[in-house]
């Protein structure tokens, strides 16, 4: 392969001078070796356009084609050399974008939900301390009559009623376990995991109200468990006519966890009115006594519990957190593109 040199050699010396008139060599691994040869049947201009990545061709004195190669070499054309992508940059290939439109979109809907979520617990939070101060107003109102017809309880509970009667204590039902409603030590309780407080029952006695001729049920008190027995608080156990002020009352579902009640045992977890009139023969109607009806010896009265459970509070902080929360993951992820 006289004619023919590697890099840039001498154009002079060595070898014999058969010039272009012998027939072009091969390609002898050109990536290797570093040089290209006529291919048969093809002009000489053909290979002065040939090139390899990255390297260069002239022509010898002897008609020769060697590459002289670049200082850089890279097996990729110039223009398909991968180049690195800017640190930081927002361009995003449309490809990737139509890929993540709609979970962007379908993310997006966490922060609006808990943000309509927390402002839905403001507007309960208003309704339930409107609720509460209603409550507390029909509790502190002046006592009305009994209304002759049960219907008209329904929109009176939490409210003052007098009636006139005789108890019939030898019906007497208990709601238990209870604790007695006391506002001072359960204020100094608060916080704690414990009560203090002394587990007992309440009594409820069918009332037979002379004016109305009809009997009701009267939620007396609260009493220790070991005065549950009557015959520990004869004393208590009126027998004449009396006048007292009692609460209406509604009947009650069973909550969750309460157990169900037993009325061939005497034994009553949560208010069913119904139940409680067959068992006993009166009115579903109840009314809790105030404390003033309280008699020496007898249960302790007022153990209404006026305060509703409001934790919406807790609530509007949860759900508005949450919010803030994921509207920055949100825009960190899709609108700064900033790894987690």
């Amino acid at each position: 392969m006289e004619g023919w040199q590697v890099g840039g050699g001498s154009s002079g010396g060595g070898g014999d001078e058969r010039g272009t008139s012998q027939s072009p060599p091969k390609i002898i691994n050109p990536v290797r070796v570093g040089f290209v040869s006529t291919p048969r049947k093809r002009s000489i201009n053909t290979i002065e356009r040939w090139q390899l990545p990255g390297r260069s061709v002239r022509r010898t004195s002897r008609g020769g084609y060697p590459l002289q190669t670049s200082p850089r070499l890279s097996p990729w054309p110039r223009d398909t050399v991968p180049r690195p992508r800017r640190r930081g940059s927002t361009a995003v290939p449309a490809s990737e974008s139509e890929e993540d439109f709609f979970l962007r979109w379908f993310l997006l809907l966490i922060p609006v939900t808990t943000f309509g979520l927390g402002t839905w617990q403001v507007q309960r939070r208003k309704w339930k301390l409107k609720l509460i101060a209603e409550l507390e107003s029909r509790v502190t109102a002046e006592p009305i009559p009994l209304p002759a017809d049960p219907l008209e309880l329904k929109d009176l509970e939490y409210r003052p009623v007098k009636v006139r009667g005789r108890f019939d204590h030898s019906r007497e039902l208990y709601i238990l376990p209870r604790t007695m409603v006391d506002p001072e030590r359960e204020a100094r309780d608060a916080g704690r995991i414990s009560s203090s407080g002394e587990s007992g029952a309440n009594v409820v006695t069918p009332f037979r109200c002379s004016d109305l001729g009809v009997t009701i049920l009267v939620n007396r008190g609260f009493v220790p468990r070991k005065r549950v027995n009557p015959d520990t608080r004869l004393k208590g156990q009126i027998q004449e006519e009396v006048e007292l002020v009692g609460v209406v009352r509604l009947t009650e579902t069973r909550r969750p966890f309460v157990p169900e009640n037993s009325p061939d045992l005497n034994r009553w977890h949560y208010r069913d009115l119904r139940a409680m009139a067959r068992v006993t023969g009166a009115e579903p109607i109840f009314l809790d006594a105030v404390l003033a009806s309280t008699v020496p010896g007898g249960p302790v009265g007022g153990q209404t519990r006026v305060t509703l459970r409001n934790e919406h509070l807790q609530y509007i902080v949860t759900w508005y957190g949450l919010c803030a929360a994921t509207s920055y993951l949100w825009f960190r992820k899709f609108v700064q593109r900033l790894p987690f």
